[in-house]
């Protein structure tokens, strides 16, 4: 892949790392944590660790996402900060 997709991939990946902590919306912070997941399933492939991203992808941003968003729509949505 070309060198300026790879830094605009891996900044993009840090920002939404970044995202999902600082967002006080739990709903919120479990979607960005799933595209998180899928972003880093992205560059696992990119790497050629095609296992790696198959697993990230199907745990990692499918059933991990899934399990958070059940929990948020379980208890409260918003933190108490």
């Amino acid at each position: 892949m070309i060198w300026q997709i790879d830094t605009a991939m891996l900044l993009l990946v840090v920002v939404v790392a970044i995202a999902s902590l600082q967002v006080k919306d739990l709903l919120g912070a479990g979607i960005l944590f799933g595209a998180y997941s899928f972003m880093m399933c992205v560059l696992w492939t990119v790497m050629g660790a095609v296992d790696v991203a198959f697993t990230e992808a199907t745990v990692g941003a499918g059933v991990s996402t899934v399990l958070f968003i059940a929990a948020v729509f379980r208890t409260s949505r918003r933190t108490k900060d």
